[in-house]
């Protein structure tokens, strides 16, 4: 009896729907008549076509049980019945609306969920779902890839559908695929609900939780995407089984559309699928790694698909193959899923994993011989000019390449050692020999073949023209490196294995000795002049050296000229010379030239006599005076100084040298002076006596005057050079703005040895070094960086060398050493800071000129064309800059070949970006991508974005925002990641488990994280034996008390830097202070944490001082800093038995009874700096070993405290007590100072303010 109900209401609704269909069907062709349209504009129209479909579908998916089916389906019915009010006729309109409702209303209340579709409903489905999604991609998501699959995918089924209903199809064909259909027109019609029922709001500005619903529904058409295209895969896998011979012209019609949309769609499946993959299959997993290689591969192919190199008629063969093996990943990647959902083992899966690489193999001989069109010959041209620092560079790209264990690297990772290989063994036959031109011809095939290689390789990673590339270019490159590696091996036998000293230092052109005139104006150092005039003219009887290092142009040879004409030096010394050195020299030549001043001859030796010998007899038993200007290199001084006497007659040398090794090898008594920079005034006095001479400078130039000398920013060379400039020029002050505009072109563009001085010093540097020096030309003028921001920027961009017994950072600290040495960068040693390095403003116009030369780096505007592009671009996006928009599609995914693809690194800042904007942003294209800094608040990274991210696994550094809670499975993709920093504004991240997986991961800073989940109520289970080794700085945690968080730094063993704020850790049962235990952190520095009390009030935390804390620190620590501590004396006892302690900062600390007596026991050893910052602390006793070798005292807003214990100042080591908004404590400190310069003499001891401006003389 329910059944024959069950058949009756059936039967009843096919005659609603097929009266609704015929209906909707006659409104469409009135509306194609011409007089109908001018009714309604074409919008209106649009909108009634998209209503009819929305009501067809979903009164078809009724059963689906629709939240809110009958409001929204009556709300479009009467839309529908409005638009045509004024069109057609009462009783048409009436009998269409009448079948709607009843439609509607007989379906929702009777339809089974079980029933199968007719043929001619499911077409009518199937037609209205691609009309709907049609309107999705194009109205709604323009430009959104995931739609315009969507769309693609509902026309194909469509179409193929069609063909079925049309006879050209058999149905025992399809028999098993058609219920495929009905089942993935109703996942389609499911997600599409949802989108359609609110269009009006979508159009509109959204808010930023509906932005986040936005998200959220690509995230889902994400996993729809997932569900459905295995179906087109069936119907691929028929049209190429059954249909391929067909003559029908439908059938042909249909495969050709096949052929243009379905690359597009196996495309984004397999990339959802790998991410997909990534998110519930560990990278461990047996046979995972296989599958992703696979995953790859058939990237690579439909990347280039369809393209001029493939034949044509062999399209759909390549199609069909490609679609076979997707669909043997498909299911790989399901098994795998379930069994690991199971517990099952999966030795076969991983068998059949196997298969597939040798696949790949096959199909890689198949697309040599049958599906590809061999290209033409083609030979890439070296762009840049830095041969030998590209060879480096690109050396060290292969190696990173090789390390990274990345899927893509698979596909060619013998082809890459292979290369790698040659190409060093190439790069160290020539050696520097390249720089000067010996084999030029061969050199130059080298760098044209080596950048082959490099864009080859990087081509076929990042998917442009990849296949081609791998097919074709990577073996022919590889034959060439091998032929120019056979012809090197057959002159290697004919070099002479000296051959490397003849060139060494050797310079591209000559070098003009320095000017030396006599009437150069010199100003300033006269401390420095005093000081080596002393040392020339007394001190001990023995030889001495006098170094004078310092940076290009800082005025070396000048202060070296001024006390070498010094009449007192003249009187002094029996005999004189000043041998300019400089790159290019010849020792006999040089000795000549010193030989000719100490005899007084102008004729040169012949080339028979001993120039060395006849120089030692000259020199022998008198008092000399040697100037040896601009030493390059130990060697060379060796071989200038051994004919100098060593006899007690107080003979002196002055050498100048950029390098400070130099300085110190050829040291004997006397420390080198590092000549610092000319103070603001010496500056203007320079600049004066250049422009007017004797007389003064005009009251209405002085100011502009001043502050074009303080924009030389002290460095003699420009300040004489800018002097030039102003003294050629009128005396007007409209004249001298136009110069102090204009400065650095002055500079830059003037022909003068400013650049080529610094030119010299960086050509000088080991290959190692210079991309570490053009580095700091990446960052604005003036910026100071620590090791730390060093260590992360410099190992991410992968110019740090990697050595089994050195760290990462103390390789960089020898860079850095030696980047001081060369006097090319400058150390900031303040006491209490970290130490900063910084470059002057010339070296970093250099620097900059220099990287843009080489493609190394460049910062654009945000409409700036991405034409080849360098390895490494900075973005300032201006939401204001016009045409934005159009530029921001280099990060389409759409965008098939762009140099975009090639970045290795990319940093973006500037305000939030707009939502049509966002809407385009991708990043999975930037394959190659290791530095990726989204500087907030540019934009909020959702799980979408987020997954792609996740794909990009040769990052080494991270910097996004987003709000997430956990990190994604997908992370542990992310195995070469280094450094991660997240911006979290109002949530909490959770880093484990998945931080774990990380293993490379050195840097972790979080806006707000913690270990655990503070609101579950499970543990999570970790491997005991689990750590990350390389992990060296972390913040910010929050902590508190629990079993879980009691040792979980033992997971961390190497940190040295870390931060956290303690919550929740007053333990009533013990009355006790909780504090984590870090003594095993051995390696831990940088110790920095705030405590947040459960108490509400003060009178709580007062009480609490009343209790030590059970600190557990590491004895390897040197600085503590600690934010709102109630602290004990106890306590800081504690922390005064820190051996290693340097630097101690209390910020906002409650000291137990506003008092702190410092007992005998109370020895801060080894504390240099201490800081005091909102204390309450009234009295202060300090003993007389308290603070041994104190050198900075900082006391700020302390205004409880009544003054500085006097005994501060029997501390000889203190140099410096600054005070902040503590007024009070002013008397006692210049008693202080008073009291250390009676004690020591001198004014060694200085009171500091607020900025740092001195409080007394």
């Amino acid at each position: 009896m329910e059944k024959r109900k069950d058949i009756e209401e059936a039967n009843n609704s096919l005659v609603l729907f097929s009266a609704l269909s015929k209906d909707i069907a006659n409104v469409l062709i009135f509306l194609e008549n011409e007089e109908n349209q001018k009714a309604l504009d074409k919008d209106q129209v649009e909108k009634l076509k998209l209503k009819m479909a929305f009501i067809c579908t979903y009164v078809q998916l009724s059963y689906s049980d629709f939240e809110q089916f009958e409001d929204i389906m009556t709300r479009n019915r009467q839309e529908v019945e409005n638009l045509l009010q004024s069109l057609l006729d009462d009783d048409v309109l009436t009998s269409l609306t009448s079948n709607m409702d009843d439609c509607i209303s007989l379906y929702h209340r009777s339809y089974k969920s079980d029933a199968i579709m007719m043929d001619e409903q499911l077409d009518f489905l199937l037609l209205n779902l691609y009309h709907l999604s049609k309107h999705h991609a194009e109205k709604i998501f323009p430009g959104v890839t995931q739609y315009e699959v969507l769309q693609n995918v509902c026309g194909n089924i469509r179409d193929f559908h069609g063909l079925i209903l049309n006879g050209c199809i058999k149905h025992e064909m399809v028999e098993n695929v058609l219920p495929l259909f009905q089942l993935m027109a109703e996942r389609v019609g499911h997600f599409l609900w949802e989108d359609q029922t609110d269009e009006d709001s979508r159009l509109s500005e959204l808010d930023e939780d509906e932005h986040n619903d936005r998200d959220s529904r690509l995230f889902q058409l994400t996993h729809l995407l997932l569900k459905i295209v295995p179906t087109e895969l069936e119907v691929m896998h028929i049209c190429y089984t059954n249909l391929k011979a067909s003559t029908s012209a439908e059938v042909g019609r249909f495969i050709k559309k096949l052929l243009e949309t379905s690359p597009d769609i196996l495309r984004e499946y397999i990339i959802q699928l790998q991410e997909h993959m990534l998110t519930v299959i560990p990278p461990s997993t047996l046979g995972a790694r296989n599958i992703h290689v696979m995953m790859e591969f058939l990237l690579l192919i439909l990347s280039d698909m369809p393209k001029d190199f493939i034949h044509h008629d062999k399209l759909f063969d390549l199609l069909a193959h490609v679609g076979t093996l997707t669909r043997e990943v498909s299911t790989l990647v399901r098994d795998l899923e379930e069994k690991l959902r199971n517990k099952e083992g999966n030795n076969q899966t991983n068998c059949a994993t196997l298969d597939l690489l040798e696949n790949i193999e096959l199909l890689k001989k198949d697309l040599k011989h049958v599906y590809l069109k061999a290209p033409n010959s083609s030979q890439c041209c070296f762009p840049m000019s830095g041969g030998p620092l590209f060879m480096h560079l690109l050396h060290m790209h292969l190696n990173d390449l090789l390390d990274s264990n990345a899927y893509s690297i698979s596909l060619i990772k013998e082809e890459i050692e292979l290369v790698s290989q040659e190409l060093e063994f190439i790069r160290s036959f020539f050696g520097d020999a390249a720089e000067q031109g010996l084999y030029k011809d061969i050199w130059a095939r080298v760098l044209d073949v080596a950048y082959e290689a490099k864009d080859v390789t990087d081509s076929i990673i990042v998917r442009d023209n990849g296949l081609l590339h791998l097919i074709f270019s990577l073996p022919i490159t590889i034959k060439k490196i091998k032929l120019i590696k056979e012809e090197i091996s057959a002159l290697d036998e004919n070099i002479p294995k000296d051959r490397g000293l003849i060139v060494v230092n050797s310079p591209k052109k000559p070098v003009e000795r320095k000017s030396l005139a006599t009437d150069k104006i010199i100003v300033g150092f006269e401390e420095e002049t005093n000081l080596i005039l002393r040392k020339l003219t007394s001190g001990p009887a023995d030889l001495d050296v006098i170094s004078i290092t310092g940076m290009p142009g800082s005025g070396k040879t000048t202060l070296a000229y001024k006390v070498y004409n010094d009449k007192s030096v003249s009187r002094h010394f029996d005999l004189r010379a000043w041998c300019t050195v400089d790159q290019g020299y010849d020792d006999k030549k040089l000795l000549d030239t010193i030989f000719s001043q100490v005899s007084g001859s102008d004729s040169n030796l012949s080339e028979n006599i001993d120039v060395a010998d006849k120089l030692r007899k000259q020199l022998f038993g008198k008092r000399y005076l040697i100037v040896l200007d601009d030493v390059w290199d130990t060697t060379t001084l060796d071989e200038l100084t051994r004919p100098f006497p060593e006899a007690k007659k107080g003979s002196r040398i002055i050498l100048t040298t950029r390098e400070k090794e130099v300085a110190l090898h050829g040291k004997l008594n006397t420390d080198p002076l590092d000549l610092r920079l000319l103070r603001p005034d010496e500056s203007w006095e320079l600049l004066e006596k250049r422009t007017f001479g004797n007389e003064s400078c005009p009251d209405e130039l002085l100011d502009v005057g001043k502050e074009i000398a303080e924009n030389c920013k002290g460095l003699p060379l420009v300040a004489d050079l800018i002097a030039g400039v102003i003294a050629g020029r009128e005396k007007k002050r409209s004249v001298w703005l136009e110069v102090q505009s204009s400065l650095s072109s002055f500079i830059l563009n003037s022909e003068v040895e400013v650049m080529r001085v610094i030119e010299l010093s960086y050509d000088h540097l080991p290959h190692h070094l210079k991309p570490c020096l053009l580095h700091f030309a990446s960052w604005p003028k003036d910026t100071p960086l620590t090791i730390y921001l060093l260590t992360v920027y410099l190992g991410a961009e992968g110019f740090v060398e990697k050595t089994e017994m050195k760290g990462i950072e103390e390789v960089v600290k020898i860079y850095m050493d030696d980047l001081i040495s060369s006097s090319l960068v400058i150390c900031f040693n303040e006491i209490g800071d970290i130490l900063n390095f910084q470059i002057h403003d010339l070296v970093h116009d250099f620097c900059l000129i220099k990287a843009r030369k080489e493609n190394l780096f460049d910062r654009i505007r945000s409409s700036a064309p991405s034409d080849l592009l360098p390895r490494q671009i900075t973005i300032d996006y201006d939401e204001e800059e016009e045409h934005f928009g159009l530029n921001f599609v280099m990060f389409d995914s759409n965008k098939k070949r762009h140099s975009g693809k090639h970045l290795y690194s990319l940093g973006i800042n500037g305000d939030q970006l707009d939502d049509s904007v966002s809407d385009a942003f991708h990043l999975r294209h930037l394959r190659l991508i290791r530095v990726l800094d989204l500087e907030p608040p540019l934009i909020m990274v959702n799980d979408s974005l987020l997954n792609e991210i996740c794909m990009l696994n040769h990052l080494r550094y991270l910097r996004i925002r987003t709000q997430v809670k956990y990190l994604p499975f997908s992370f542990s993709n992310l195995w070469n990641l280094e450094s991660l920093f997240v911006s979290n504004k109002g949530s909490i991240l959770v880093l484990l488990p998945r931080i774990l997986d990380l293993v490379k991961l050195r840097v972790l800073s979080v806006g707000a994280c913690s270990f655990f989940d503070m609101d579950a109520d499970e543990s999570i289970l970790i491997a005991k034996d689990t750590k990350l080794e390389n992990l060296r700085i972390l913040g910010e945690l929050l902590i508190s008390y629990s079993k879980d968080t009691m040792n979980i730094f033992k997971r961390f063993p190497n940190l040295q830097v870390l931060q956290f704020e303690l919550k929740e850790s007053w333990d009533y049962s013990t009355e006790q202070h909780w504090f984590p235990k870090l003594d095993c952190l051995t390696e831990l520095e940088t110790l920095c944490v705030g405590f947040k009390s459960s108490n509400t009030n003060h009178c709580g935390s007062s009480v609490a001082t009343n209790r030590p804390w059970d600190f557990h620190f590491p004895s390897n620590l040197k600085e503590l800093l600690l934010y709102d501590f109630p602290l004990t004396s106890d306590s800081l006892s504690t922390i005064a038995r820190l051996p290693n302690l340097e630097n101690l900062s209390l910020y906002d600390t409650i000291i137990q009874g506003e008092e702190w007596n410092m007992g005998e026991e109370d020895t801060f050893e080894n504390l240099k700096f201490l800081n005091l910052r909102l204390l309450t602390l009234s009295k202060w006793e300090v003993g007389e070993e308290s603070f041994p070798n104190l050198e900075k005292l900082k006391l700020q807003e302390c205004g409880k405290l009544e003054e500085i214990p006097p005994s501060f100042g029997d501390i000889y080591s203190l140099k410096f007590i600054k005070i902040v908004k503590s007024p009070q404590l002013e008397d006692s400190a210049l008693k202080i100072k008073k009291y250390a310069e009676d004690m020591r003499g001198g004014n060694e001891l200085q009171i500091l303010g607020q900025e740092d401006i001195p409080l007394f003389k």
